[in-house]
């Protein structure tokens, strides 16, 4: 396809660029994805998938598959990354019974090829090698600028993550650093099986300015690691931030299962965690931002591939429902999401203050955490229900006073 004979430019070919594509084509729009690689492919290792998310694939046919190559824990368990004891958990079984779609934890190259194989068979036109620089307003739509000219849609969809061209349209904003440093790893299950791990479980070690994440992968052929530690070093501005001497100073009060694990960590890379504060308008006449492009969040809550799965779903529902009218399938659009995932981006960054208390605060915090009933779902609510399409279907918040 060249020329004027797509509806929709999806600018950036990860989860949230291919989601967009996926969503769209399956409403009857031509679409376009524009990737800067040279192949389509994602990395990392594991991410979780919550109801909410689970809900969406299950309505583009995609989660038989998505099931097949992840994996359904049984619980989510919370200890003491100190003393290694548990303070709370999540009954996933009972949660997938409440909300009516399943948590679900998956490798990221697992879940971005079912995206990608779905798209191909829905004609998705996937362009690789295209590094888009710019966006321009044209008559009738926008234009996604780059080396070899432009491309033309009725809309353009700036999925471009969190270092966002397209974001400097409406804010000139910049991450904010939070100085914590994450490392990841995922190994073959065989390596941690004499360790003391929950191979059905996600588990969480929370600690002092730290925490530590475990989960299976692949059922339950890989293992997945993540190690959080706040780095003085990128406190302090120096650029040798987050090297493995402070990731292991940063562990050496934990517990004896949460220092076992962190040798299998991949200790050549390490990734600096960053989000932006909230902006309330991502649209900006047919260009509109989504994913991490809109709404980068810290990790606390898990949300980030989900809210941008999300928002594939909700634009792309507004647009089969507006009948070619752009403009307000994008302002019905940009009312609801972004109230939601402003919602999300400052609730991850409380939840993170939580997870790495110290002194008095980390045994008040344990005291509350172990008071909580298993069963009790206030403060997941209105995460794990459906989607909202309209404001009106936000369901509320939980009460004033985290705990």
């Amino acid at each position: 396809m060249t020329g004027n004979d797509v509806d929709v430019v999806v600018v950036g070919g990860g989860i949230g660029g291919l989601s967009n594509a996926l969503a769209l084509s399956r409403k009857g729009l031509r679409v376009r994805v524009l990737e800067r690689a040279q192949e389509f492919g994602e990395v990392g290792a594991g991410l979780q998938i919550a109801p909410n998310c689970t809900r969406i694939l299950d309505r583009w046919g995609l989660l038989g598959e998505i099931t097949s190559l992840g994996v359904l824990p049984e619980n989510i368990v919370m200890k003491d990354a100190v003393d290694g004891s548990v303070l709370t958990r999540l009954d996933l079984h009972d949660v997938e019974r409440r909300y009516g779609f399943p948590y679900m934890v998956i490798h990221r190259s697992d879940l971005h090829g079912t995206l990608l194989r779905a798209c191909r068979e829905a004609g998705v036109d996937l362009v690789t090698d295209v590094a888009v620089t710019g966006y321009e307003q044209a008559a009738g739509g926008a234009v996604a600028v780059h080396g070899g000219g432009g491309e033309f849609g009725a809309v353009v969809v700036a999925a471009d993550g969190l270092h966002s061209v397209a974001r400097r349209i409406l804010s000139d904003d910049e991450p904010v650093n939070s100085a914590y440093v994450a490392y990841r790893g995922a190994v073959p299950f065989d390596r941690v099986a004499g360790l003391d791990v929950h191979p059905k479980d996600v588990v969480v070690y929370v600690g002092p300015r730290c925490h530590f994440v475990q989960y299976p992968l692949r059922q339950g052929e890989l293992f997945n690691q993540v190690a959080v530690f706040e780095s003085a070093r990128a406190l302090a501005g120096e650029a040798d931030w987050g090297t493995p001497d402070e990731l292991d100073a940063a562990f050496e009060r934990a517990c004896g299962q949460v220092r076992a694990g962190l040798p299998l960590m991949w200790r050549d890379r390490w990734w600096r965690m960053f989000d932006r504060d909230p902006i309330m308008n991502w649209v900006s006449g047919r260009i509109v931002l989504t994913g991490d492009a809109a709404h980068p969040p810290l990790q606390y809550l898990a949300q980030g591939a989900v809210m941008a799965i999300e928002d594939a779903w909700v634009l792309s529902e507004h647009a089969g429902d507006a009948g070619g009218d752009w403009d307000a399938a994008l302002a019905a659009y940009n009312e609801v999401r972004t109230e939601h995932c402003r919602r999300v981006l400052t609730t991850a960054r409380a939840w993170g203050e939580l997870w790495h208390h110290d002194g008095d605060e980390r045994v008040w915090r344990n005291g509350v955490l172990r008071g909580r009933d298993v069963h009790d779902y206030t403060y997941v609510d209105w995460l794990f229900g459906p989607t909202a399409l309209t404001p009106d279907q936000e369901p509320p918040m939980f009460p004033a006073g985290v705990p």
